[in-house]
């Protein structure tokens, strides 16, 4: 076996889209190979063009998926980001709104910086032993939740190959072109537009997926039935903020939906106590900028296997809460569902007994505060 490398991405450098449709079309040449590579990629540039523009024509479109460009994109609002994140084929470096403290305008920030204030004094009241740090990142970890998901308040890292850049380019097209309006759409449309406006010109006619009849996955067309066994499907309400972290589990399959009726996640540190009905007032007064607190209706599938990976990340003490909570639920009604099903039962039952430290064969390498007597009943 030889290994070797035949390109790489550059710092400091845009590869043009017609070296990137080059590169495409002598990768389409391995497909049909009669000498070597080194033959291969030698040929006439005419030659390796007409290739392309046939794999092109003819929706052979995956070749054009080797090439690869990274993105940085800064002022992004975390609906783009989610967007962007839900379609798999990339990888992604985000600004965190968990561990950095987000400079806003207006509303937002004043009513963040006031809770930010809140959070830390009820974080104290309740973990008194809590460092000063781990308070800090808790509070804004729950301040956030104000934050506006059309707000431009990231920096993102994207890399993206060719391929999956021209679809994205045209899912957005259509998108504007084709989403009823309503009071959700129509700032999404916003956004797509300034994307439009932004992205570099690497789109190739033609690298489409109009021919694959495929769309922005984030945005659900139907809802959906629930059922679970070797695969499964459910649906509930969490916040944007939570879809987010979800969406990072690649191997699972998100859509989401806006509900009609506005409803906001309550930090459990802060629920039942005087300091709820605030939150609500507060949150709800920037209910038309749709705060990453909002609750959207989410529909979760993937397979049994699957789910227990993501509980592998997500039942445990250092995890955003909401998501550990989620997860939990999920799986109890996993577990329910499967009473009739023994040996599906039997694979999931161990994984359905505390935090992952609990986990038959799991050695935690980083061990959170709480530990796993803890960590399923904290309240931050």
């Amino acid at each position: 076996m030889k290994i070797r490398v035949i390109g790489s991405t550059k710092p400091n450098y845009t590869l043009p889209k017609e070296e990137a449709i080059l590169f495409s079309g002598r990768a389409a040449g391995i497909c049909y190979l009669p000498d070597t590579v080194e033959t291969l990629f030698a040929e006439p540039t005419e030659k390796t063009t007409k290739r392309a523009s046939f794999n092109i024509k003819s929706g052979h479109h995956s070749v054009f998926g080797h090439p690869t460009y990274n993105l940085i994109l800064e002022d992004v609002p975390k609906i783009l980001a989610m967007i962007l994140n839900n379609e798999k084929m990339y990888n992604t470096s985000e600004k965190s709104a968990r561990y950095t403290r987000m400079k806003l305008s207006g509303e937002e920030q004043t009513l963040y910086d006031k809770w930010l204030e809140i959070f830390k004094k009820r974080i104290f009241e309740v973990y008194p032993n809590f460092d000063e740090k781990r308070v800090l990142k808790l509070a804004q970890e729950n301040a956030r939740y104000l934050i506006s998901v059309f707000t431009p308040s990231t920096v993102m890292e994207y890399t993206v190959n060719f391929c999956q850049l021209n679809y994205i380019i045209n899912w957005a097209k259509e998108y504007i072109e084709h989403e009823e309006d309503n009071d959700f759409t129509i700032k999404v449309k916003e956004i797509l537009r300034d994307f439009l406006g932004a992205v570099p010109n690497l789109e190739v006619e033609g690298l489409d997926s109009k021919v694959k009849g495929r769309s922005f996955s984030l945005f659900a067309k139907r809802t959906r039935m629930e059922e679970f066994g070797e695969n499964y499907c459910t649906t509930y309400l969490a916040s944007f903020a939570e879809l987010a972290q979800a969406q990072r589990h690649r191997t699972l399959s998100y859509e989401m939906m806006i509900p009609s009726k506005e409803e906001y996640f309550v930090p459990p540190i802060i629920r039942g106590t005087e300091l709820e009905e605030e939150w609500l007032k507060d949150i709800s007064s920037l209910g038309k900028y749709f705060p990453q607190g909002r609750l959207v209706q989410i529909c979760e599938r993937g397979t049994i296997e699957n789910f227990v990976l993501k509980c592998m990340e997500r039942l445990c003490g250092a995890a955003q809460l909401e998501i550990m909570e989620q997860t939990k639920a999920t799986m109890q009604k996993y577990l329910e569902e499967l009473r009739d099903a023994p040996e599906l039962y039997n694979y999931l039952l161990p994984y359905s007994k505390g935090a992952r430290c609990t986990f038959p064969g799991f050695k935690c390498t980083s061990p959170c505060i709480f530990g796993g007597k803890d960590a399923m009943n904290r309240i931050i």
